[in-house]
């Protein structure tokens, strides 16, 4: 008998939640099945199958949390899962009688006593009375779970596991659930990156038909000789990197009262996913061609519908992208990806009229955002910036000569 363990965790990691098993207790498993997942504070790690066997007992079930390599089921090598019992002929013939005991039923109102009105307010046990409605059913949303009128009007009814359900009233629906630790995680950053950096944005436009012309000439020969299609991120992420060398506070970061500056660039790609919106690294963008990035993102955006990315893939990075415009975003304001103290927003591509040498023109335009930390980065440098990216990608020649 042997313990199958949670994976060890990276140091930033303190801890894991199992949100799905997907064998059960006495089930015969194979070498390297999925047996369970576990999800941290930036991914989701899977725990398979060391060996033939038979998995004899879980130890940690789902929503239990686990600390790195802590054993969270008994398995047994080399084993055979006993054979299930076998109906007999006359049972075969009848069919299989159903215990009710065993039949989850709905959840319903328990019988409403004195005891479940004495912490109500009136409110409540007005509410209470008119609906028929056992406050002790209902999930508050109050301070400190209490049931408010309002739970009582719309209410979500408490699961006799713990878990909340939708309930409907009319035509009305409501669905409280818990959030994952990865979005829990994702507002954490979100919210302290407002409140603990001086974040202001600015933004430029660009104009995307010379990079639109040469993809549609050479999209063809790069996808036949590389294997992947030619995009518009790998040319941003290179004229991103050629920014970064000319602006080094763009591609530091602060720690306490120093600033550091990192003498090597490793651009974050945002992808989204059905857990929230991740950022996987490319590291030393410098020195990797076209093919190697859009390849590099492929990959990524893979792992990530699959839930497959690994903390070290998405840990790090000097410099974030992300682009809002395959949603069709026109126009937004990135948000810091701390420590890192830039991002830069791509949005949609929209034909509008522009003058040019004193005509009107029609040309697909993209608006660009760069926020910034202002603590570091003056508004000089971040205006300068960005319209060095502007330059190099409305006249891609400039990535090949150096300009």
């Amino acid at each position: 008998m042997s313990q199958i363990k949670a994976p060890v965790f990276p140091e930033s990691v303190q801890d894991g939640t199992i949100v799905e098993w997907h064998v059960a207790e006495g089930e015969q498993v194979s070498r390297d099945q999925l047996l369970a997942e576990i999800e941290t504070d930036k991914v989701v790690l899977e725990v398979v199958a060391p060996d033939d066997g038979v998995v004899t007992s879980i130890i940690k079930g789902v929503d239990s949390t686990v600390l790195s390599d802590e054993p969270i089921a008994q398995f047994e090598a080399g084993a055979t899962a006993e054979p299930k019992a076998q109906l007999s002929k006359d049972e075969a013939e009848q069919g299989t009688t159903i215990d009710p005991a065993s039949v989850a039923a709905p959840v319903q109102p328990k019988a409403q006593t004195e005891a479940d009105y004495k912490d109500q307010a009136p409110a409540v046990r007005k509410a209470a009375k008119e609906t028929g409605v056992n406050p002790a059913d209902v999930q508050g949303s109050g301070r400190g779970g209490r049931v408010t009128k309002s739970d009582m009007v719309n209410p979500t009814l408490k699961a006799d596991n713990g878990q909340v359900i939708a309930t409907a009233v009319g035509q009305r629906i409501e669905k409280r659930e818990p959030m994952t630790r990865l979005r829990k995680r994702i507002a954490e950053r979100l919210l302290s990156a407002t409140q603990e950096t001086a974040m202001l944005t600015t933004f430029n436009e660009v104009n995307m038909k010379p990079l639109m012309d040469l993809r549609a000439k050479y999209k063809d020969q790069f996808e036949k000789r590389h294997g992947v299609k030619l995009g518009f991120m790998s040319l941003f992420v290179k004229a991103a990197t050629e920014a970064l060398k000319r602006f080094p506070a763009v591609n530091a970061s602060i720690d306490g009262d120093d600033i550091i500056y990192h003498g090597y660039y490793d651009v974050g790609v945002a992808v989204s996913s059905d857990r929230g919106l991740v950022v996987p690294v490319l590291r030393d963008t410098d020195t990797m061609g076209l093919a190697d990035i859009e390849g590099g993102i492929r990959d990524y955006a893979i792992k990530a519908r699959e839930g497959k990315l690994s903390i070290d893939e998405m840990t790090g990075g000097t410099f974030t992208i992300t682009n809002g415009g395959v949603f069709g975003s026109l126009l937004s304001t990135p948000i810091i990806n701390p420590p890192q103290t830039a991002i830069l927003g791509m949005h949609a591509i929209n034909e509008r009229p522009m003058a040019v040498n004193g005509q009107v023109v029609i040309l697909p335009m993209m608006y660009l955002a760069l926020s910034y930390d202002h603590r570091l980065i003056d508004g000089k440098d971040a205006v300068q910036f960005l319209v060095t990216i502007k330059e190099l990608i409305e006249d891609p020649a400039r990535l090949l000569l150096d300009l």
